[in-house]
């Protein structure tokens, strides 16, 4: 039976799934992600911070849309492994 790993806001702020608006998200659900991967940024006061998937996996859904607020240990997304 597979098992479901979620990825947690470290910090609050604004989370994107693209680097910049012109660019592509980074990861798709259903992609491979493997730890290490960057799944997203937050943005805090300009500063931007790199999520990133601390399993392998498949990114089965995420749990915030692109430019949503979120809060610390918010969960972001799930990587079933």
């Amino acid at each position: 039976m597979a098992e479901s790993k979620s990825i947690l806001s470290p910090i609050p702020g604004v989370f994107y799934r693209r680097p910049a608006p012109d660019q592509d998200v980074y990861v798709k659900e259903g992609d491979t992600v493997k730890v290490g991967d960057t799944i997203g940024l937050i943005e805090v006061m300009k500063n931007f911070y790199e999520i990133k998937a601390e399993s392998d996996g498949v990114l089965e859904r995420f749990c915030v849309e692109n430019e949503e607020i979120v809060d610390a240990g918010q969960e972001i997304a799930v990587i079933k492994r």
